[in-house]
Order: C-alpha cells, then structure tokens, then sequence
C-alpha cells in the first residue's frame, strides 16, 4: 500500500468539511448572548452605576410625611403608644410633612464625584470583557481546530505505522527482515495508539471549553484556509504599539478612573471636618379632644402650624473616626495606584511580548510550511529505500513520525499567529468585531 493512507489522511485535513459548518462569528453571536462572563460584567456594570443615581439622590429635596396618634391623661405630654381606653383621658393626632435639602455639604458632592469615576471605571472594565470576548471565543475555537487536526494527524501517524507493523511482520515471516524490526514496528504502533487516544480526549475538552462560552454544543467548525496572509504588524513599531496601548487600554482606564475615585474619597473623608448648611420646611397639623365614656369633645378641625429655618451643623469632636477615614481613603488611593502601576507594566510586558510573538509567528508559519514539504518527500525517498533494502523499517518509521509532528507544528502555527494577531489588539485596546470578522474571512 505504499503508506497511502497516511498521505490520504493528511491531504482530507486540509479539505473543507462537507455541508454547513459553523464559523468563527457564528459562535461569538451564540457567546455574545450567553456566555456568563460578560453578563456578570454586564449587570455589574449596571449595579454600579446605579451609585451615581444614589449619591445624587442625597443633594436633592428630601420630603417626608407622618401620622401620629396620641393618647394620656389631661395636660399630660403625649405618647407614641395607644393606651387602653379610660373614662377620662385625652387623644390628639398629629398630621405633618416636612421638606428638607442640603444647602452646603462637600462631603456629597465628593462622593457624587467619587461614584462617577467608580461608575465610568466599572464601564472600562465591562468595555474590557467585551473585549476579551473576541478572544476568549477565537481562542475557544482555534482550539477546537488545533485539536481536530492534532486527532487527525495522530490517526494517520497511527494508521502508518499499523502498516509498517503489518508489513514488517509479513517479511519477517518470509525472511525478509529481522524480528527486531516487528519488534520496533510494533512499539511505534501501540505508542501512536495511545497518542490517539490522548489526541481525541483533548478534542473532546475543546470542544467543552468552546461551548462553556457559547452555552451551545459545538458542531463542525469552518477551518482556517491554506493561503493564510502573513501580514506582518501595522504600524511595525513595537514602541508605537506600547503608546497606544498606554492611551486606549481598557483594563488601563479602569484603573485610571478607580486612582480619581480614591481621589475623591479623601476629598469627601476630609469634608468631615467642614461645617453643613440644611434648610428645612415643615408643615403641621395638630388636633386633639378629650374623650369621656361615650361622649367626644373635639376641639375644632385642628391646629396648624408652618416652621421655616436653616440649620447649620458644625463637626467638633467624633472620637477621631473622621481622621481615621480620611488616613483610610488616603490608604486606599495609594493601593489604587500601585495597582495602576501594575497594570501598565503587565500591558506593556503583554504588548511587546505579542508584538514579538507575531513576527515570529510568521517565520514559524513559513518554516513548519517548508518542514511540512520537506517531510513529505524525506519519507517518499525513505519508503522507496526501504522497498529497493537500502533503508531499514526504523528509517521508514521515523520519516513517519517526523512528518506528522511536521504537519501537527504548521497546525499549531498558523492558529497561534492568528491568535497572536487578535491579543495584539487587544492589549493595544484597538480591537473589535470587525477584527473577528476579519479572522472569520480566512475560513473555509
């Protein structure tokens, strides 16, 4: 048979499966819409930027209404409870509203500052799962495709060596060959096996890991196409690529804003110390009777009463509670900016090394094409040695195996610079969908 099953099997992975197949945007629709990752960030999000709505609530006019009922002996001062009826007691009820509102409070215009910045880094950080969508989902179904044709290299490595196993073992007992020739096939053989095995569990997770995010079982999935263009980065400057990134990263920005949320928060802790400037308007109404038996005395439709006035508070002493909110805030922005610090340092380390990882990935793609080509011949010329007895089986076998870990490496290669290229982007905080829609354009 000449091995032809190996070169059958390794030329249908490169054939387009047959009838519809799932694309690369097909699974982020199904991502967008389920994956939990992103609504997490998404209702987080919104939770927190109900904050603002909160903290400005507290700068506007507070109404409040109230009704008490009253009763005690005559002349006694009210009480909040109803008491058992007597035969000589008296009741009054009390009818008012009041209408507050802060004239002078820094300490609220702080915080309202402070859920604002809290509130725009929480967007930041939703705009960054977005964004890590694109990849997580890319990632997910590269996976996919990496593990589909590492299982069919793995069958086509197995498969070659079932034949050199059965035809070592056939001129063995015709005395072509020596035992230790079936011996050696063998092995190879049950070794392929067991990598097959290994190959189709690890299809099975990717494929479990791409439907963890799309929240749908996946299908057969379009493969990435032969003339994959090998365009390197724009602008080719790794330095022009950290100073984008430093701008327009978003896990950068959150940081950012979280740093001018802190800032605020010591301006609203040491507004603790300012005096308060409220104005209060209240309205009342007051009626009381006196009740003997049966018989009621009420005293007219009630007394009102309108109070108007300003009251101004001014913090002297609270056991040293504000200062230590104020040290404490300080703590906080200073662990706001080490943590900002941090994040740049990983966005540029993350930028450069991408940035490197493409253009080596473009060699890589274009020397794993040339070994790939070079092993197809190698092990022609091996096998025809072989056949004329000027190559032993283990030459044959290891021409085999050199050619599939080939192929599995261009494999590898190709769907790591397509990756590569998207985490680029996205370190640099410039990718979105038409990005993916870009990468689902190389499909087949």
């Amino acid at each position: 048979m000449r091995l032809k099953l190996l070169t059958l099997a390794l030329a249908l992975s490169a054939l387009p499966l047959a009838g519809h197949s799932e694309d690369l945007l097909d699974a982020y629709r199904e991502a967008r819409a389920n994956d939990p990752v992103l609504s997490q960030a998404e209702a987080t999000r919104l939770a927190v930027g109900e904050g603002v709505t909160q903290a400005r609530a507290l700068m506007l006019p507070q109404l409040n209404g109230a009704y008490s009922l009253n009763q005690g002996p005559p002349g006694a001062e009210p009480t909040n409870n109803v008491l058992a009826s007597s035969s000589n007691h008296e009741r009054s009820r009390v009818l008012s509203a009041q209408l507050d509102q802060s004239i002078v409070d820094l300490s609220q215009w702080a915080n309202l500052s402070a859920a604002r910045s809290t509130a725009s880094s929480q967007d930041a950080t939703y705009e960054a799962a977005l964004q890590d969508l694109y990849v997580r989902v890319t990632t997910a179904y590269f996976g996919v495709l990496t593990s589909q044709d590492a299982l069919i290299f793995a069958k086509a490595n197995e498969d070659a060596f079932k034949e050199a196993y059965e035809q070592a073992d056939q001129r063995f007992k015709v005395g072509l060959s020596a035992v230790t020739d079936v011996y050696q096939a063998k092995s190879n053989y049950e070794l392929a096996k067991a990598q097959t095995i290994a190959a189709q569990n690890t299809l099975n997770d990717s494929r479990e890991a791409l439907t963890q995010i799309t929240g749908k079982p996946a299908g057969e999935l379009k493969k990435l196409r032969e003339d994959l263009p090998l365009t390197p980065p724009s602008p080719a400057d790794p330095d022009q690529w950290v100073k984008a990134a430093l701008v327009s990263n978003a896990t950068i920005q959150a940081s950012q804003y979280s740093v001018q949320s802190a800032e605020h928060s010591i301006n609203a802790a040491r507004a603790g110390h300012l005096p308060t400037l409220n104005a209060t308007v209240s309205r009342r109404k007051t009626t009381s009777w006196f009740e003997n038996g049966s018989a009621a005395n009420i005293n007219g439709n009630g007394n009102y009463g309108t109070t108007v006035g300003l009251t101004v508070s001014v913090p002297i002493f609270s056991g040293g509670a504000t200062q230590s909110r104020v040290r404490q805030s300080i703590y906080q922005r200073d662990e706001a900016q080490d943590s900002l610090e941090s994040t740049r340092r990983a966005v540029v380390r993350d930028t450069l090394n991408f940035y490197r990882s493409v253009m080596a990935g473009i060699s890589q793609v274009q020397a794993n094409k040339a070994s790939v080509d070079s092993g197809q011949k190698a092990l022609e010329a091996t096998r025809a040695g072989f056949d004329v007895g000027t190559q032993t089986m283990l030459n044959v076998l290891n021409a085999i195996q050199t050619l599939t870990q080939a192929e599995n490496s261009y494999s590898q290669s190709r769907h790591a610079l397509v990756l590569d290229q998207l985490q680029l982007k996205e370190s640099a905080g410039s990718i979105d969908l038409k990005d993916v829609e870009m990468v689902n354009a190389m499909l087949q």
